[in-house]
């Protein structure tokens, strides 16, 4: 219980205006996240910019640092830096609901927010879909083409001519096993 009252920010205590909130995180912060499959280790600095005013707390997260992760390719791990940053909402209400990912609703007699889950999340979105270790990023496989315009195709040209057509179709050599069928088809 106690690393998660370390994330607690009690906005209670403070008075309208902008203040500055900071907190250093380690490879202890993802081992209190039951879900964490990708990230275990880690060193990144939380700047979390407030602004407290009559109806709302706006809060401005800089996170800044590195994440171990393990490259999809090698199996390597390897340091991945961060520059996030993300806001957050807090309007006072009758109640304390998640408006939506951005807005959420608290009373006004709120002691605290904790924002150590937001944090975790700002930092699992951040990461990027395919880990792929330093040293092997100018390597391409054919999954880097796709939707890259890796892959050109080309019309073939349409003749309007039938003439032309048949010309061409001629010029092509035909397996002999099939000319006897041609030969058919074209004396209908």
């Amino acid at each position: 219980m106690k690393f998660w009252r370390t994330f607690d920010i009690e906005v209670i205590k403070f008075v309208e205006g902008r203040h500055e909130i900071n907190f250093q995180i380690g490879d202890s912060f993802f081992q209190h996240f039951e879900d964490n499959q990708l990230v275990e280790k880690g060193d990144l600095t939380i700047r979390v910019k407030m602004n407290k005013g009559a109806n709302l707390i706006e809060m401005d997260f800089n996170i800044q640092g590195s994440v171990r992760l393990t490259c999809d390719r090698s199996l390597e791990e390897y340091d991945q830096p961060l520059d996030i940053n993300e806001t957050m909402i807090y309007k006072y209400g009758s109640e304390e609901v998640e408006i939506n990912e951005d807005v959420i609703m608290i009373t006004r007699d709120t002691p605290s927010v904790n924002v150590a889950q937001l944090i975790y999340e700002f930092i699992l979105l951040n990461l990027p879909a395919k880990k792929i270790h330093p040293d092997y990023r100018n390597e391409l496989d054919e999954d880097d083409f796709e939707g890259e315009g890796g892959i050109v195709y080309f019309d073939e040209p349409e003749f309007e001519d039938e003439d032309l057509e048949e010309d061409q179709e001629e010029k092509k050599e035909i397996d002999p096993r099939w000319a006897s069928l041609k030969n058919l088809k074209n004396k209908e």
